[in-house]
């Protein structure tokens, strides 16, 4: 419970009509879960408009309502507030009513096309291994230390950050390390959290059915730096173009991470197998498990993070020597054959070019890269013959397949992509919807020491077909047609 005055404190109002004396039990945006003596907050979304559900909330028990605009009929015992922009003001009362939880522990954001999920995780396990109770949000699962929740979105609702974060703070956490999609920044979901300090990893084509253009891609990015108070630290990596940008008009502390230009915190690819990096980092040369120049800048980013939060290089570095890739993050199998498949999350051109370029660089030239791919439904049409051709280019056999389709027909999606596909390559390409047995297809293609890489889906468990989630984890298959196929993998 919290007073309702209390639970307003630094929100901007424009009316309040009613009593603010009331003790309030919790705070919702959906009008179905409302519960007596709660809080409902009218969010005008992308998808519905929750002041259409004012009414349907105080039935339910609301007994504050908080909105945009003022119903034209008023209960006699509720009490109105309305203000600008709901959604924002949604973060500040979420904040205010689980005690700013995360002004009581260090909160570093992760923005990027790619490399959040790693990121985020790799600090997670750092900061776990030099001994701290750490809280992490991602998109992979949320996590009280060894307390793990799954996630269902990159970046949850602000009162579902703010839930999270007080059970952390209860837990004893210092530290709480959180993904912060571009989504989550445009619909204000990270409103009135206090960042001790943000990293930009990279931007690359992504998104654009929400965004509607990459440069409004490119500025909702940068809204978390320009909104960093002055104690912050903002960390970008200026080997991509777009790095100073985020940058320009921040008021935090400006640093900088690169591979290829002078920075703050520099890094250096010494030996690049994979099985392993082996980088030289302020002067120190380390050997690292995890593989490929994208997961270098990771490794990079995820130093000068510590570095920034006053931790011994030295034990950092003996730390993140020994981490391996987050889930669904080139994540290997190999055949007693010497085949090696790879399961990854690429799911973006950019993303899905280093994976390639990654493989690329351990390649001998006399076994073939077999690449498994698709594109997800109801989401941005313009990458899918990009990526197809990506596929295309780099390796030696295609197989086009469904990824999560939605409310789309897979159908549709593969031929979206099929315009990828020039008079050069298609006779390397085949066209399989069901992706269970495209990852057949492509075991039973395979040959010794051949190269299988399944994209797209990662760490996911489910595919999305019409609304509904199927179970269907990528490794687990990969592995259950490897040994049907070839006679067994192991990790």
């Amino acid at each position: 419970m919290a007073k309702l005055k209390e639970i307003l404190y630094k929100v901007s109002l424009l009316s309040v009509s009613g009593d603010t004396e009331k003790d309030i039990s919790g705070i919702y945006v959906d009008s179905r879960k409302v519960a007596p003596n709660g809080l409902f907050v009218a969010i005008n979304g992308t998808t519905t408009n929750g002041h259409h559900y004012i009414d349907d909330a105080i039935k339910r028990g609301a007994i504050a309502v908080l909105c945009e605009k003022m119903p034209e009929t008023l209960g006699p015992e509720i009490t109105y507030i309305t203000v600008n922009d709901s959604a924002d003001a949604l973060g500040k009362v979420a904040g205010n009513f689980y005690g700013n939880p995360s002004a009581k522990l260090q909160l570093v954001a992760i923005t990027g096309t790619n490399g959040k999920t790693t990121t985020a995780t790799l600090l997670f396990q750092l900061f776990r291994g030099l001994g701290y109770q750490v809280g992490l949000i991602s998109t992979v699962n949320n996590r009280i230390n060894d307390n793990i929740q799954t996630s269902t979105l990159t970046t949850p609702d602000a009162i579902t950050i703010n839930e999270l974060l007080d059970a952390m703070v209860k837990q004893g956490c210092t530290h709480c390390f959180m993904e912060a999609s571009s989504h989550a920044i445009d619909q204000k979901r990270i409103s009135g959290l206090n960042f001790t300090g943000a990293v930009f990893t990279n931007i690359s084509h992504d998104h654009l059915d929400y965004h509607g253009t990459f440069e409004a891609y490119i500025s909702i990015k940068k809204k978390l730096f320009d909104d960093l108070p002055k104690g912050a630290f903002a960390l970008v990596n200026i080997d991509d173009k777009r790095g100073l940008i985020m940058l320009q008009n921040t008021r935090a502390r400006k640093l900088t991470y690169s591979l290829k230009r002078v920075a703050d915190f520099k890094g250096k690819i010494l030996a690049n197998t994979i099985r392993g990096l082996e980088l030289e980092i302020d002067h120190t040369q380390v050997w690292f498990k995890l593989m490929g120049e994208f997961n270098a800048y990771n490794l990079v980013s995820s130093y000068g993070v510590a570095m920034l939060l006053d931790e011994s290089s030295e034990e950092v570095l003996r730390q993140l020597s020994d981490m391996g890739p987050a889930p669904g993050r080139f994540d290997q199998l190999q055949t007693a054959s010497g085949i090696t498949a790879i399961v990854d999350y690429a799911h973006t051109p950019d993303a899905l070019d280093k994976v390639l370029a990654t493989i690329k660089a351990f390649r001998t030239g006399h076994e073939q890269l077999i690449t498994v791919v698709g594109c997800g439904g109801n989401r941005d049409k313009t990458k899918r013959p990009i990526m197809a051709n990506i596929a295309c280019k780099h390796s030696d056999r295609v197989i086009l397949t469904s990824d999560n389709p939605r409310d789309e027909s897979p159908e549709a999606i593969l031929n979206d992509m099929q315009k990828g596909v020039n008079a050069a390559f298609q006779k390397k390409v085949l066209t399989i919807v069901d992706r269970k047995e495209a990852i057949k297809t492509a075991c039973a293609l395979s040959t010794d020491k051949d190269i299988i890489l399944v994209a797209g889906k990662g760490h996911e468990t489910y595919q999305e077909i019409k609304g509904i989630r199927h179970d269907f984890d990528d490794k687990v298959i990969l592995t259950q047609m490897m040994e049907l196929v070839k006679g067994g993998a192991e990790d």
